[in-house]
């Protein structure tokens, strides 16, 4: 056979280039398609972690809405009552001479948040963080109206039409109520709940009442329905410096690069010499920040667990074994053993923790139930009697710091005989202040000229281990 007619032979049993199956080149460093597209769609998934993460969710939703319903003694359990200064906590009343209990307790939270993400990274965002929940709660009624992530996309590009504009519509209205309903239970808090949301819905709540729970119902309807992933993403401080948190124990979402690697497409029981991966995105299209995890370790990450799922029904689907992306540290991937106890974060963060429980613990014991404070009569230093005594006025401020009707005793006392000029005993109802005067009366002979230090206390007559007392000055001629 002549040589051009091989040729011609070997050529045409070649594919011609229309010919060519697309192969595609996977790389480590792919963004996800659907990160850049705007808003993140992102597939519902169930699963283990997302019953948790649901479970978890739904009662930290149920907790908000119930606890201003909870009554205690008569009123509402939790009430920050701004106007009256009082912030009742069940049996507890605080007043703001008392914040710096709050504060022990808000450093005592921040120290337990760091001491989790050593161990567990950044679970709180994942399963505990408002800002979560109610994404998911939002997405979840976006769902029941548009359908699955990818009906929801091909809305977004579709033209505007009645269906289109009917499922918006009703989308946003739900939004909106559920917004509302958000805001209400925000400001449950600092108002009487069971008349709030009475007063909000008939439209019989004052100006600022209405503007306050509005501007929380604006900000949920806009962080939840439109923001979303990107509150995680720019917003939230705590996505900046977990990292520092972190170390080679650190359980996050991990993906098994070695066991995972070189990933790509196949079909169920084929043999191949490809990685356990088999590319099939899911881990993407449910996340609900739009990242990669096989990219490794990023901060846009929330440790949901959805990718986790997701990966587990495919490896099951391909009958391969579990977690090829799991909760596990950097040491566990490498075979290292190491035991978190002789770790210096955990004795750190832990030791803070403990500390600041007993802080709280020594405060609240201390913390007493009477304040009291005394003011001189400032238009005299003294007057004399005519039966040669001496007095001095005051004005003693007593607050009941008690949700209950109290009796307190008045004493003054000094080692020089001094007598008090007022009913020693007097009754104050529950977070009543009273300004009490009273006349310190000694006789001119029987204390020295000039300035005396006396003492005014106030016990309560049925619990004697509470009482109070402050210094002051007595003069005489």
């Amino acid at each position: 056979m002549p040589k051009s007619d091989t040729l011609q032979s070997e050529n045409a049993k070649r594919p011609s280039a229309e010919q060519f199956i697309p192969v595609k080149n996977i790389q480590a460093d792919d963004k996800p398609a659907h990160k850049s597209s705007g808003q993140i769609h992102f597939r519902e998934q169930k699963g283990y972690f997302q019953r948790l993460r649901t479970t978890m969710n739904s009662l930290l939703v149920l907790l908000f809405f119930a606890l201003p319903f909870i009554s205690f003694d008569g009123r509402q359990a939790i009430l920050l009552d701004v106007s009256q200064q009082q912030f009742f906590f069940f049996g507890l009343t605080l007043w703001p001479q008392d914040f710096t209990l709050l504060a022990w307790v808000f450093i005592a939270a921040a120290f337990g948040l760091f001491f989790i993400t050593v161990f567990w990274g950044r679970v709180w965002c994942g399963y505990l963080c408002p800002q979560t929940a109610w994404t998911f709660m939002f997405v979840w009624l976006e769902s029941r109206i548009e359908g699955n992530s990818n009906k929801r996309k091909l809305l977004d590009k579709a033209p505007w039409s009645a269906n289109k504009l009917g499922k918006r519509s009703l989308k946003h209205g739900l939004w909106g109520l559920a917004a509302l309903i958000t805001g209400c239970g925000f400001i449950g808090y600092f108002i009487p709940a069971r008349e709030l949301y009475l007063d909000i819905f008939t439209g019989n709540a004052g100006f600022w009442t209405t503007c306050w729970v509005w501007f929380f119902a604006i900000c949920t309807y806009l962080n939840a329905g439109w923001m979303r992933e990107q509150m995680c993403l720019h917003c939230c401080p705590y996505a900046r410096f977990q990292a520092v948190m972190f170390d080679a124990n650190t359980k996050t979402v991990t993906y098994d690069a070695a066991r995972g690697e070189a990933r790509g497409p196949r079909k169920r029981k084929q043999q191949t010499e490809l990685g356990d991966c088999v590319d099939c995105n899911l881990c993407v299209e449910v996340c609900p920040t739009g990242i990669d995890i096989r990219q490794g370790l990023q901060y846009e990450c929330i440790n949901c667990g959805a990718c986790v799922d997701a990966c587990n029904e495919t490896m099951q689907k391909f009958d391969y074994k579990q977690n090829l992306i799991s909760y596990v540290s950097e040491n566990e991937l490498k075979g290292i053993a190491h035991s978190n106890w002789r770790s210096p974060r955990f004795l750190g963060y832990g030791a803070a923790v403990v500390i600041m429980l007993v802080v709280i613990g020594l405060d609240l014991s201390s913390r007493s139930e009477i304040q009291l404070n005394v003011i001189r009569d400032r238009q005299s230093l003294y007057r004399e009697t005519a039966d040669n005594k001496v007095e001095n006025t005051y004005q003693l401020k007593i607050r009941n710091k008690t949700q209950q009707t109290k009796q307190y005793q008045l004493a003054v006392n000094s080692e020089m005989p001094f007598s008090l000029i007022a009913d020693p005993v007097i009754t104050l109802a529950p977070g009543e202040q009273s300004d009490y005067p009273v006349t310190v009366l000694a006789d001119k002979d029987a204390i020295p000229t000039g300035r005396k230090i006396i003492e005014f206390s106030v016990t309560d007559v049925n619990k004697p281990e509470q009482s109070v007392s402050q210094e002051t000055g007595f003069f005489s001629p």
